[in-house]
Formats: structure tokens, sequence, C-alpha cells
């Protein structure tokens, strides 16, 4: 009796072999040249594929199948964090001030073995696949902003997706939704101008710690009592620098913020109530300000008929037991930027396990995978990319 093999459970070693690798090599945003010759050397072993360099630290894999049929794009990002690592396994990053916290290493790992099994059975793919290793997700613009607006990368492309392991999801759990589901990512600078003086004398002075703190705890208002309940508006100050010595009253205060939207009509708000607050509170205590307001990413929503078609391949491929569908995060991305040019959707697969110590956040100098996870981000979006380049 022949027993059949599973495609995906025998590139088991070699997802590992990618991701460890790359994890061990990380590269930050804009700088990922080992990185992007790493993945086009690999790429390179595998038949069938044209591959070529859309910008310097990024590789575009395309395969072109032996039926009629859409053309899909399925993404990886492949950009590490400037940030020590604090893990003491034996693949821990070998690049000081650069770290896999994210994920992105095992973004690339799926993607390369997607390929790899596409490549091995192009004959029976329809249409064309084009695989972007996408340089910079974690530096705005973003390296996707630079692609759409600078690359004919998304010329002809019918449909896009990707995914992201997740480390607060169960390892192997796949979860995806229609409509908003990452948020606007937008940065805010603030520069309180007070007058400096002595400690002992803060009647002389205007001290812009005080003025700054008062906008800090002011601020909080604009979300509980300027936006609707069901409205999603997220303010933090997440930085306040100010002052050199205990017996100095500074001249300035600086902060920064993150401010996260999902609705367009809330984010064009935003700046101005957050500004309506600074003024008011400076001026209320004789001290002036500088505002600057950057918008980042776009809100990832998904398209609505794209995410119901991952959702029946998930429920196919992992099943029932391991899909639920997905909550909104405030949390941003800039795969947003392939959906103003072709319909999509973004999904999540789990990495979190007690037994890989890896339930811990992203982002975090102890973040790391289970490495299960690689299987399940394989088996979806090769599952995806033979679905959604059907013809209909």
């Amino acid at each position: 009796m022949t027993q059949t093999v599973d495609p995906v459970a025998s590139l088991r070693e070699q997802l590992v072999a990618w991701r460890r690798h790359l994890h061990m090599h990380p590269e930050v945003g804009f700088h990922e040249h080992e990185t992007a010759a790493y993945i086009e050397a690999e790429l390179r072993k595998m038949p069938g594929l044209t591959v070529s360099r859309p910008t310097a630290t990024s590789v575009l894999a395309v395969l072109k199948g032996g039926k009629p049929g859409r053309t899909v794009l399925l993404r990886a990002d492949i950009d590490a964090l400037p940030m020590e690592e604090e893990n003491t396994f034996e693949f821990r990053s070998q690049n000081p001030g650069a770290m896999h916290a994210c994920g992105h290493d095992g973004h690339t790992a799926i993607l390369l073995g997607v390929a790899r099994l596409l490549s091995a059975g192009a004959a029976n793919v329809p249409g064309e696949v084009r695989m972007i290793f996408q340089h910079a997700e974690e530096i705005g613009p973003g390296g996707a902003e630079e692609l759409v607006m600078e690359t004919a990368l998304m010329d002809g492309v019918d449909v896009v997706t990707g995914l992201h392991l997740n480390s607060q999801l169960p390892v192997g759990l796949v979860a995806v939704k229609p409509g908003p589901f990452m948020a606007a990512p937008d940065t805010i600078e603030i520069l309180i101008r007070g007058k400096g003086g002595h400690g002992a004398h803060p009647e002389q002075a205007v001290d812009p710690i005080a003025v700054g703190a008062q906008v800090v705890t002011n601020l909080q208002h604009v979300v509980s009592r300027h936006v609707a309940a069901l409205d999603a508006l997220v303010v933090s100050v997440t930085s306040f620098h100010s002052g050199t010595t205990h017996n100095v009253i500074p001249d300035t205060a600086n902060m920064m913020g993150t401010v996260r939207t999902f609705d367009e009509e809330l984010r064009n708000r935003a700046p101005g109530l957050i500004e309506r607050v600074i003024k008011g509170v400076c001026e209320a205590h004789g001290a002036s300000y500088e505002f600057k307001y950057e918008p980042g990413y776009r809100p990832v929503i998904n398209t609505d008929w794209v995410a119901e078609r991952l959702r029946e391949i998930a429920l196919e491929t992992v099943g029932e037991g391991h899909y639920q569908d997905a909550k909104p995060t405030m949390g941003g991305e800039d795969f947003s930027a392939y959906l103003q040019k072709a319909p999509g959707a973004y999904f999540n697969v789990g990495s979190g396990s007690d037994e890989a110590d890896s339930r811990w956040p992203h982002h975090h100098p102890r973040f790391t995978l289970d490495e299960a996870s690689l299987e399940t981000g394989v088996r979806m979006l090769h599952a995806a990319a033979l679905r959604l380049t059907l013809p209909e």
C-alpha cells in the first residue's frame, strides 16, 4: 500500500533552517542587503521562477502557471527591528542592535516554502503567482508604499494576500475577518516651551514638565469625551523628555506618541482634537508649543469576498477547530498599500505556545516563534495561491 507523502511536512526541516538563518542575521529596514541576497539565492535554486529585484533590498519571484487564471500577489516582509535580543538559544541574533522580534523571519521562510511547492507543481497552477519579499515594513512610509508607487509590481494584479504570525494566538490557529483589520498608525510630536528657572522658585518660571504632564492627562479626554464609544481611537504619549538635573526647571519638554484609527473621517479629525487640548493647556499656564502630526500607513481594510475565501480555505486546510474569526487590532501594517491597487485580505496564523516559550508580545526582546506555525503558514498561503488564481 502506497503511503501519501505530505509535501508541506517534507519541508519541515528546510523551513526551520531558513527561519533560523534569517533570525541569526537580521537587518533593519532599507538595509536588508544580505537578507535579500540570501532570499534571491534560495529562489534561484527553484525551477520555473523568474527572480528579480524591484528595489535594492526587495526580491520578487514570479511563477507563470500552466493553466489560465488570475494574477495573485503573495507578500512576506523581511526586515528586522533595531533592538537587542535577550534570547539565549543558539540561533539568536548575531548582528548587534538588530533582532527579528516581529516574526518576519518566519514570514520569509513561509513564502520561500510556498515558492518551492509552487515551483514543483507549476503545471497545475492557474494564472500567475507573484511572491514579493518586501523590505522596510517597520519604517514609515514603508517598503510597500515604495513598491506600489515606484515599480510595476501591482500592474495586472487581481488579488493580494499575506499573513502575520501572531504570538498571542495558539500555534496553528488561523484568524481572518472582512473589513477593518489593522489600524492607521500615525505619529505625534509635541514641544512645550516654558520659561526655565531655579527649582526652588517655580513661581518665577513656567514649568514645561508640569504643563506637559497636564497635556498628557488631558489628551486622554480626547478619546473618552470627544469620540463616540464605538469609534476606535487610541492616543498614547510614549516618550517624554525634559530637564538635566534636580534643581533646574528647564525651558522645554519634548513628547512623542502614537494615534491609531480605522475610520478615515475620525483620522482626519484627530489632529485638530489633539491640538485643541495642547493649545488650551499651554495657554492656561503661559506656555507655548509646537505640534507635528505625521500620518503613517493607511488602515488595513480587508476586502469582504477575499476574506470570506480565506475563511473557506482555512476551514478546509486546518479545520474548524483551528480557525476563529479575527478581532481588529490597533497595530499598523503597510500591507494596506497593496490594498489601494487591488482587492485583498491579510490574516493571522498563531505562533504562541508554552512549549516554545513563544507567547512573548511582538517587539519584545524575548520574542520568538513556535516553529510549527511555519507549516500552517505554508499550507494556508499555498492553498490561497491555488484557489485565488482560479478564473471566476
